[in-house]
């Protein structure tokens, strides 16, 4: 019988706009069941007028803490108390942790992605690390790969208004860190070449390959893939993007973004909790509810 929520219930939860199409609540409180934690995990439609309030709220109802999705990330990060060390480099958080009134702020996507890599048994320590794009999610990978030993990291993005903000970024995580960044245009194909030429690691970061163009891929040409060259890709769906597909025909390991959704969420639940998601049972839930 299932342990019914009790007058000690705490709850966690995801702030978003909008936030009730999220997957999180299946994942942390089939999580908190199982492990017999008495806590649940619920969404939140949260206004950004309103964003201030509803972190306050955190401290006041005693919350364990919450997720932050789109469009809260970066304005979430002025009600912190702390942050991580990677969170302060990205200047964005997608985690609240409520350590008794103190909120520390922490951003797990590139702890997702990281983790993974290991998964099948791959590691950007003393590797040199090709990504495209540089957005939010391609960001905290870029800062957690530098944190956890990557030699270097050569990032490719358009040249849009966002481009001349990516560089200060990328100097402070190189300050911070032992690995060396590069920022190039992702029209650049020369500079594009010689860099996958020379990469241990190739992660897409970006939403080309994503409905309502399957078969588009980030890069120009399968030709600059080779069979020793790994393919990470941050899309979950499709399974197999226009990208993993060419990895795979030339032999390469090619990994979608359904370990990164799964493991930042598991690093989220261990901040809150201190123990580990039992993977095994939400690995088949998440999977399930991304092909409905």
């Amino acid at each position: 019988m299932e342990k019914a929520i009790s007058g000690k219930t705490r709850l966690a939860g995801l702030y978003a706009l909008p936030a009730r199409h999220s997957f999180s609540p299946t994942m942390h409180t089939t999580s908190f069941r199982e492990l017999g934690i008495d806590a649940v995990y619920l969404s939140f439609d949260v206004q950004p007028k309103t964003l201030g309030r509803s972190i306050q709220a955190i401290r006041d109802l005693e919350m364990l803490g919450v997720n932050l999705s789109m469009p809260h990330k970066m304005a979430a990060v002025e009600y912190m108390d702390e942050l991580s060390q990677a969170a302060r480099l990205i200047g964005a958080i997608n985690t609240i942790v409520n350590q008794d009134g103190k909120l520390v702020g922490h951003t797990t996507d590139g702890i997702g992605c990281l983790e993974s890599l290991k998964e099948h048994d791959l590691t950007v320590v003393d590797q040199k690390v090709t990504i495209l794009g540089a957005g939010g999610a391609a960001t905290a990978i870029i800062t957690q790969a530098a944190l956890d030993g990557a030699k270097a990291i050569d990032v490719f993005n358009i040249q849009d208004s966002f481009y001349q903000t990516i560089e200060p970024k990328l100097k402070l995580i190189e300050q911070e860190t032992n690995c060396h960044l590069n920022l190039y245009d992702l029209a650049d194909e020369e500079q594009l070449s010689r860099s996958l030429a020379e990469s241990d690691l190739l992660i897409n970061g970006t939403n080309v390959g994503m409905d309502p163009e399957p078969d588009k891929m980030p890069i120009p040409s399968a030709d600059l893939l080779r069979s020793d060259l790994p393919v990470f890709d941050v899309i979950y769906h499709p399974a197999k993007t226009a990208l993993l597909k060419a990895a795979e025909a030339k032999g390469a390991v090619a990994i979608n973004g359904l370990g990164m959704l799964l493991h930042q969420g598991a690093a989220a639940f261990k901040l809150w909790t201190g123990q580990e998601m039992p993977l095994a049972v939400t690995r088949p839930l998440l999977a399930a509810e991304i092909q409905k």
